[in-house]
């Protein structure tokens, strides 16, 4: 926890200190959004059986995993204190590709982005992302500290299988947990690219955008929750981001985003994609929710991602 953190939150409940209330409202919402402060929040269940769209998307992974399980093994590899778990799936290849779900999501989740690299020839690696499903730890911190777990997980099927090319793939958090870990200064030379989906300039402003939605007062209380979430990750979620930290990467990148995206605006985004100085390359969708692209048009996502590997992460030969 930084000087600056502590700051922040003192300078917020010296300025609104006449507005209690706020403060209470802050810590409460940033508790539901970062929190797990029961054993059941965030397990290994689909996030919104509620939702027809999430459960399908749930259903069709598990059905994936169901079908390869003879390929699978349960893995673990501790990092920051915490035990994380994960579950390994080796097609034969010396490249994998780690998935990366969104906030609330475990490993099953990420099942269902598996088929496309699958497909093309490399192994997979779900992941319980601290605080989710399995793995140990109580706070979200967005991408900012769990960037450090996939570097530890990365290192681990490196050693354990001679896995010599690691891919991350992203989805809105977990493109910023990817983007983080592949500009990090203790980035192994086996990790080679990304693909993001739904990427924000950062997440403050996603975040906004949700309180928006739901016809909230975004100020003060968005200030607030993110000077919670400063203290237990250690970076300004409103200054920091995607937009500040794509300036640092050496390693290609696919963007993959929907003119839809009412959270990760496609207007705030482009301004991520024009600062990008290494190979990228962006395909859009002209539908799709956020973290929804791939069941409108999955023969377009799976061959965008099919197609950037081919060309530009492993030009050398076809996957």
């Amino acid at each position: 926890m930084t000087l600056e953190a502590w700051i922040l939150i003192i300078a917020c409940i010296l300025v609104f200190g006449v507005l209690p209330p706020f403060v209470i409202l802050s810590y409460i919402l940033f508790t539901i959004l970062l929190v797990r402060n029961k054993p059941d929040k965030w397990a290994r269940a689909c996030s919104a059986p509620e939702d027809p769209v999430t459960q399908a998307m749930f259903d069709e992974g598990m059905a994936w995993a169901a079908k390869y399980k003879e390929k699978s093994e349960e893995l673990s590899v501790e990092n920051d204190g915490l035990k994380l778990f994960g579950e390994y799936f080796n097609f034969g290849s010396d490249r994998c590709v780690i998935i990366l779900g969104g906030r609330s999501e475990s490993m099953l989740y990420s099942y269902y982005f598996a088929e496309p690299y699958r497909a093309a020839g490399m192994n997979v690696l779900v992941i319980d992302p601290r605080a989710h499903g399995l793995s140990e730890g109580k706070y979200n911190t967005v991408g900012f500290r769990e960037s450090g777990d996939v570097l530890a997980w990365g290192r681990l099927i490196h050693e354990k299988y001679g896995i010599n090319h690691i891919f991350l793939h992203g989805i809105c958090i977990g493109s910023q947990t990817a983007l983080y870990a592949l500009t990090s200064k203790d980035c192994p030379d086996c990790f080679d690219g990304m693909c993001s989906e739904g990427m924000f300039r950062n997440f403050s402003l996603v975040f906004g955008n949700h309180m928006k939605e739901r016809k909230k007062a975004v100020f003060p209380v968005l200030y607030m929750v993110m000077g919670w979430l400063w203290l237990h990750s250690g970076k300004n979620a409103v200054k920091e981001g995607p937009e500040t930290r794509i300036f640092l990467l050496g390693k290609p990148i696919l963007f993959l985003h929907s003119l839809e995206d009412k959270y990760s605006v496609p207007e705030e985004s482009k301004k991520v994609y024009r600062c990008c100085r290494t190979v990228c390359r962006e395909v859009w969708f002209e539908h799709g929710e956020h973290s929804r692209i791939r069941p409108v048009d999955t023969e377009k996502y799976d061959r965008s991602i099919r197609e950037f590997l081919e060309t530009e992460v492993y030009p050398k030969e076809k996957i």
